[in-house]
């Protein structure tokens, strides 16, 4: 009772007042802040995974002592690893695409058509045509990004330059091939939407002068986090000499540049936390001094050291308590509906937040980790508890005879 009517300055507490108000509002804006940063980066990372693995395996298989010719026998070995949930053989070389408008170097692949719908990054996120008897429409399957950039749609035709192409007697000659447009895809990451071009599995073998070969085997295993325990089975499977490389290795930079910023910033933000907490004891000090004469008459009537020292605890506990509570809620908030929000901000300044030009992906993801999220509020609490132990402390070793020398 006397902590919370402590909580109620009077008139000619009022600064104690606001000093108690700004560290309530510093609480719960820094665990606002650490819950929305923290749940944005988990889930930028979790979207870069999906979009990345959506058309990229989690397993690369290639040859070392001599062409992949042996692919189907390969592959069906591979298959038969318990763990493996597909195989796609495929065959990969780079060209200069050249649509109606411009040119852009693009990344070849050629799939088969019954491969096509392992591959969830294309299939599930087709845009316009269809990827049905791709290998007879003897046509390419692009991103939006690319068609929007080569000025190409639906029906339009995208040259395709190879610089190492026909040896003829005065030398070597670029293979060029017009293809029609018969696909055109999204996946939601912008450099794999502007950069893509699927071919037919035997028309690429064809235009990169491969004789029934493959250039590659990508493995799609049934949990991506277990790479590390099934590349020995997928090389023992495999028979022969391969140079096999999984998604983290291929990806390690960039995802070990996320995990350090996501620390730096958790760290960074902190800060704000820990400088509400120290308000916190600002406040309680200079209450502690305004209440010295209260303090005084409740030892003289029978109250203890610590039930003088439980006074201060409590209501210091209470601004950070409810602070983190408040942050909680608003971090929350914000975190579930971040790309409603980012997209509101466009409209009302007419600029584009978080361009997928630079950020890969086209739209903001939150991902809230209930682990992350509990320590970030644990931390709070501990802070803001700490924070009144020693303001606590010197009311309860006051000594009442002073206070009530010159009373």
């Amino acid at each position: 009772m006397i902590a919370f009517r402590y909580l109620r300055a009077r008139r000619r507490e009022a600064f104690i007042s606001i000093v108690a108000t700004l560290s309530f509002i510093g609480i719960m804006l820094g665990v606002a802040t650490l819950i929305i940063v923290m749940s944005v980066m988990n889930g930028f990372r979790a979207e870069l995974i999906s979009r990345i693995l959506g058309l990229n395996g989690h397993m690369i298989v290639e040859a070392m002592d001599s062409p992949l010719s042996d692919y189907d026998d390969v592959s069906a070995r591979i298959a038969a690893v318990p763990g493996v949930a597909s195989v796609i053989p495929l065959v990969e070389g780079q060209a200069l695409a050249s649509g109606e408008s411009a040119s852009s170097g693009v990344l070849v692949r050629g799939l088969r058509d019954q491969d096509f719908p392992k591959v969830s990054g294309i299939y599930e996120n087709l845009q316009l045509g269809s990827l049905d008897n791709f290998s007879q429409s003897e046509g390419v399957a692009i991103g939006t990004r690319l068609a929007q950039r080569l000025g190409l749609t639906l029906g339009s035709r995208l040259t395709l330059v190879q610089p190492r192409g026909n040896v003829t007697p005065l030398g070597v000659t670029p293979r060029i091939k017009a293809y029609p447009v018969t696909a055109i895809f999204e996946i939601g990451m912008a450099e794999f939407d502007a950069t893509f071009v699927f071919l037919p599995f035997d028309e690429a073998q064809t235009y990169f002068s491969l004789d029934d070969e493959a250039t590659a085997i990508e493995v799609y295993i049934d949990d991506p986090d277990d790479v590390g325990r099934m590349r020995f089975p997928v090389e023992s499977a495999a028979a022969r000499q391969i140079l096999l490389t999984d998604w983290r290795q291929r990806n390690a930079t960039f995802f070990s540049t996320l995990e350090v910023e996501r620390n730096v910033m958790f760290i960074i933000l902190t800060l704000i936390v820990l400088v509400a907490a120290l308000n916190i004891i600002s406040g309680l000090t200079m209450l502690v001094k305004e209440k010295g004469h209260d303090i005084a008459i409740l030892r003289t009537i029978g109250a203890t050291r610590g039930a003088v020292m439980r006074v201060f605890l409590i209501t210091g506990a209470s601004i950070g308590t409810l602070g983190t509570i408040g942050g909680f809620v608003l971090g929350l908030a914000v975190a579930l509906n971040i790309e409603t929000i980012r997209q509101f901000v466009s409209r009302i300044t007419s600029r584009e937040i978080f361009s997928p030009e630079f950020y890969f992906l086209s739209q903001f993801r939150a991902e809230i980790d209930p682990g992350e999220t509990a320590s970030v509020l644990i931390m709070a609490l501990v802070l803001s508890f700490a924070a009144t132990l020693y303001p606590a402390w010197r009311a309860a070793r006051l000594d009442p005879v002073e206070a009530l020398r010159y009373e």
